[in-house]
Order: structure tokens, then C-alpha cells, then sequence
């Protein structure tokens, strides 16, 4: 055993097993998205951006951030790339002379249409390993809870 680390393998540290899962599960998802000009970060702003706009009106880049969790200037320069591709489309707000309005394009749907029946598709085949996919969920679920996610 290592006088640095508490496991005498890798493969005991939960932290370090989410990191490989997440990566490779990453790098497939990439592999999807690239046929659709996208990385995974532009599908999930695009995804999140449409999934608020069913919700409510006049979605925020701001809520947008705070719904999936990354940096505002991150969502900005994403919003900028998807803006660029005609994804997306942004004016100002009626009240907030700070705030921007985001909605999806007609071209924008269309992509989500056809690049979300790919992800999912995946990750019914990926996740679809699980002995048990509920379980795995709430238990996510819940450590993002717990630490404020």
C-alpha cells in the first residue's frame, strides 16, 4: 500500500472510476455530436435551451448557466458558437438591459430532433449495462443534491 493513496488499486476509488466512466462516456458522445457540428457542451446548452423555453418564456442565458451548472462565461461563448450556427437566437430583455433572451431556432429543433434520438439511443446501450439503471439514477440524484447540484 501507498503511503499517499488510502486504496491499493485504482479501481477502489469511486472518484477515480466516475472519472474514467464520464470520459469514455464523453468520448462517445462526441463522436455522435461531431456528425452534427456539435460538441457536447453546444447539445446540452441547445437541449437545456429548449427544454426551458417549453417550461416558460423568455429564458435567460443566466438560467440557462444556473440549469446545467457551468460557468456564465462558458454559456456565453457556447451561445455565441450556436448563435454563429444559426442554432440559436438572442435579444434583449424587455425589463434587464442586462439580460438576454434565448430561444431555439426552427434549424435549431431540427438538429435537437435528430441528435438527441442518437444520444439517447446511445445511452440506452451504455447505461443499459447497469444492473440497475433506477437505482443508479436516484443515487446520483442524490449525491447531486447533497452537495448543492
Amino acid at each position: 500500500m501507498s503511503d499517499i493513496f488510502k486504496f491499493e488499486t485504482p479501481s477502489e476509488s469511486n472518484g477515480f472510476l466516475l472519472w474514467k466512466a464520464t470520459n469514455l462516456w464523453q468520448r462517445e458522445i462526441n463522436k455522435i455530436l461531431k456528425k452534427f457540428d456539435l460538441t457536447h457542451t453546444q447539445f446540452v446548452v441547445l437541449a437545456s435551451s429548449y427544454w426551458l423555453s417549453s417550461k416558460t418564456e423568455n429564458i435567460t442565458q443566466v438560467e440557462i448557466a444556473n440549469f446545467i451548472d457551468i460557468d456564465k462565461m462558458m454559456t456565453s461563448n457556447v451561445i455565441r458558437k450556436l448563435l454563429e450556427k444559426k442554432l440559436l437566437k438572442r435579444k434583449e430583455h424587455k425589463t434587464d438591459t442586462r439580460a438576454k433572451i434565448i430561444s431555439i431556432t426552427e434549424k435549431g429543433i431540427e438538429t435537437l430532433k435528430i441528435s438527441v434520438k442518437e444520444v439517447e439511443k446511445f445511452d440506452v446501450t451504455f447505461f443499459g449495462q447497469l444492473s440497475n439503471n433506477v437505482e443508479f439514477n436516484k443515487e446520483l440524484l442524490r449525491l447531486l443534491n447533497n452537495y448543492g447540484g
